[in-house]
Order: C-alpha cells, then sequence, then structure tokens
C-alpha cells in the first residue's frame, strides 16, 4: 500500500484517504464508478452520471500544523500510546441529482498544498471521459500492484500525479 497525494492505492485498489477497516468509512474510485464504504455504506455514483469531485476539510501543512502534530505526538507518548482518529475529510460527488457528501479518513497527518492542488487536479481528469478515466485508474492500480513497499517522497509522489494527470489527455 502506498500513499500518492489524497489517494491510498493497496493492491490496485484507488481509494480517496485512507483505505477504510471494518466500519470505517471510506470511498473507493473504480472503473465502473465512485464507491462508497463503511458502516453498511455501498453506494455507487457511475462515471457518466458524475459531473465533478472534489475533497474539503484536507489538513494542509503549515507551520502551526507542524508545532500541532508535534504536540499530539508527545500527548501520544505521554497517554501510553493512546491515540485520536487521523483527521477526516470531506468528498464531495457532484452528479445531476445534486451532491452527496462522504467522509473519509486522511491518510497523513497533512499534504502539501502542491498534493492537495494535484489531486485535486487529478480528481477533475477522472471525470474527463471514459477513457480518460479507465487509463487513468489503471496507470494508478498497476503503479499500486508495482509499489506495494510504502508511500514515496514527496517529490516522487508530486512526479506521480503529475503523470497521472496527463494520462488519457491523448485520448
Amino acid at each position: 500500500m502506498a500513499m500518492v497525494g489524497l489517494f491510498w492505492i493497496a493492491e490496485g485498489d484507488v481509494y480517496v484517504g485512507a483505505k477504510p477497516s471494518g466500519r470505517a468509512p471510506g470511498v473507493r474510485l473504480t472503473p465502473e464508478g465512485v464507491v462508497s464504504l463503511g458502516d453498511g455504506s455501498s453506494d455507487l455514483w457511475p462515471w457518466d452520471k458524475v459531473r465533478g469531485l472534489t475533497v474539503e476539510d484536507v489538513p494542509l501543512k503549515s507551520v502551526r500544523r507542524q508545532i500541532s502534530v508535534m504536540v499530539d505526538m508527545v500527548l501520544t507518548v505521554t497517554s501510553f500510546g493512546e491515540t485520536d482518529a487521523p483527521p477526516m475529510m470531506s468528498f464531495v460527488v457532484d452528479t445531476a441529482d445534486g451532491t452527496t457528501d462522504l467522509t473519509v479518513y486522511a491518510a497523513a497527518s497533512s499534504y502539501s498544498q502542491e498534493e492537495y492542488d494535484l489531486s485535486l487536479s487529478l480528481l477533475a481528469h477522472l471525470t474527463a471521459g471514459e477513457a480518460t478515466l479507465r487509463a487513468t485508474l489503471a496507470a494508478m492500480a498497476q503503479w499500486g500492484r508495482a509499489h506495494e513497499g510504502g508511500s514515496p517522497r514527496a517529490a516522487e509522489r508530486e512526479g506521480l500525479l503529475r503523470e497521472w494527470v496527463g494520462v488519457g489527455s491523448l485520448s
């Protein structure tokens, strides 16, 4: 499994935010559409109905955020490992029938502005048409299957996001 931008790629599956476990909320991007997961949810929005996708309430890196994360780490150590849940983000699916706001866990304590912006570009890219989304999801899944060893460093993550935004653009 690996995190690239706002995406978690595990065994060829692409999630927005962290891969959910058990009844935890989550979103999976499949060739068929956007699937909500967790707590008995399994709604599907087919790609031909999706007009737009975005992620809100994303924890972005800042000096203030870095200090907050360090304080949280100190509190975790002094409370013998008891931890709070990771930050939550809102994943918004826009269709002709309206918008649906889903909840996902962030896969990181914070994201750079560049990774966030590139991730939003990739989500917009996925709504550009069937050939584009299938090629892009296939490229992401193929990369994920080949790199199960962990998340790459920031520069490589940003490069991958740029590459994936370019996939299918010439079709």
